[in-house]
């Protein structure tokens, strides 16, 4: 079994807060996060998926359709945008870096599932000491 990774990154905004408690409330428990103006980061993207190689190409997944899937699928619709306000598969979602990782998971696990492959583990880098990690 061989784990192949292949990383990505966009830039995003958000603010975490709870429309239904008082803005005391929301700065105590999300702190910087709940900065009314937003705040934004420069997210790292890691797909992990896994597989055996293909014997004829060695391949467990060619990594160039692999980037352009996260690439049309992920990044074009996160780059540059507010995750509260413009991202539909966000909509009703808390934007913490978690809830996005289990959306991309939801939205990618489909799209690289194959006979010689399947997503593994989806990684997001919020800030270099900052991540989390879906396993689905």
């Amino acid at each position: 079994m061989i784990f192949l990774t292949r990383k990505e990154h966009f830039n995003a905004a958000h603010k975490l807060c709870r429309d239904d408690w008082s803005d005391e409330k929301n700065k105590e428990v999300f702190g910087k996060c709940a900065n009314a103006n937003w705040h934004g980061h420069n997210f790292d993207l890691f797909v992990t998926v896994k597989g055996n190689p293909d014997p004829e190409t060695g391949f467990v997944v060619d990594l160039k359709t692999l980037s352009l899937i996260i690439k049309e699928y992920i990044v074009e619709e996160l780059d540059h945008k507010n995750l509260n306000l413009d991202v539909p598969f966000m909509h009703g979602v808390m934007p913490s870096t978690e809830n996005l990782a289990i959306k991309i998971w939801e939205i990618l696990y489909p799209l690289v599932q194959s006979e010689r492959c399947v997503l593994h583990c989806v990684k997001l880098y919020e800030t270099e000491n900052n991540f989390v990690e879906y396993y689905g």
